[in-house]
């Protein structure tokens, strides 16, 4: 199945990587994202649902400070995944319970970009 083509959709990311290999093997062993190459060589993603592709680039500095613009990956264990962030060299900025009532938690990836991950359907 082709993914949605509509006016106004998120379909793309460039997620800064100092190691794209490095950023690559996290999100995909905690998100489960495809890995696929690029012709010209670079490393790219898919998510589990074919819906939004990206790619890590090298030569961008994640911001230091609070984040800007914030992405959110939908999860179905917020627990579960703060753990396996954590154990695949995550760092977490912010606990779940931090946007309660929504079940989130926000992230600092291997090559410093913050990320927030957002359990479906519940409320603390």
């Amino acid at each position: 199945m082709a993914p949605t083509s509509r006016h106004g959709k998120i379909c793309y990311l460039q997620i800064p990587a100092a190691d794209a290999e490095t950023s690559a093997r996290f999100y995909a062993e905690i998100f489960g994202w495809g890995l696929r190459r690029h012709d010209d060589g670079t490393l790219a993603f898919d998510d589990t649902i074919g819906e939004v592709s990206g790619m890590w680039v090298a030569g961008r500095t994640p911001w230091a400070g609070e984040p800007g613009l914030l992405v959110d990956i939908m999860v179905d264990d917020a627990e579960a995944t703060v753990a396996a962030i954590v154990a695949h060299g995550g760092e977490i900025v912010q606990p779940i319970g931090g946007d309660a009532p929504e079940i989130t938690a926000r992230f600092r990836d291997p090559a410093g970009n913050i990320v927030g991950v957002w359990q479906n359907g519940a409320r603390l």
